[in-house]
């Protein structure tokens, strides 16, 4: 009896240890792992949510939280700048593999914002926000993202100097 007991126990130890988790489920414990400081495993549960749900409304939203991750530096063991340009890949990455997702239009000018501001690579970050506008035109963001275009590599002072003078010529 006590044999038969322990084959029962170990089948559904085997059992629940295998089974796919929902989609929702991958979601609440990425949530649970990034809220307790655990953030490899957050990072691990979001991308198994991308691998094994793709088509889930989740997904995106699952991206840019694990690029928030890569963004804020909070990954051990990989420099500053490496992480910057994890994060603006994975940002990418939302737009292109969920282009109508209401995350897909900030992921990409969040990408090229990490680009000019963060990582300082204006040529690439040029060509983020020429994408972003191409595929976004009429997205709110789409004059910031000409700004940044018009002003991307000046210091404060001179952007408030040439707004001003812009505003007195009109």
């Amino acid at each position: 009896m006590k044999n038969y007991l322990q084959i029962i126990l170990f089948s559904a130890f085997i059992f629940f240890s295998c089974s796919k988790l929902t989609d929702k489920e991958y979601m609440d414990a990425a949530v649970q792992y990034e809220n307790s400081g655990n953030i490899s495993d957050a990072i691990i549960n979001y991308q198994k949510l991308v691998d094994e749900y793709p088509d889930s409304e989740l997904a995106p939203e699952a991206l840019v939280k694990q690029a928030a991750l890569y963004h804020e530096n909070k990954v051990k063991n990989i420099d500053k700048i490496e992480s910057l340009k994890k994060a603006a890949e994975i940002l990418i990455s939302v737009s292109e593999k969920y282009p109508e997702s209401k995350q897909a239009p900030s992921s990409l000018f969040m990408a090229g914002f990490i680009y000019a501001n963060d990582i300082k690579d204006f040529k690439k970050a040029k060509e983020i926000y020429n994408t972003f506008l191409k595929k976004y035109p009429g997205d709110e963001l789409a004059s910031s993202a000409k700004d940044e275009l018009e002003f991307m590599g000046l210091p404060p002072e001179e952007i408030l100097n040439r707004k001003m003078t812009s505003s007195q010529t009109q």
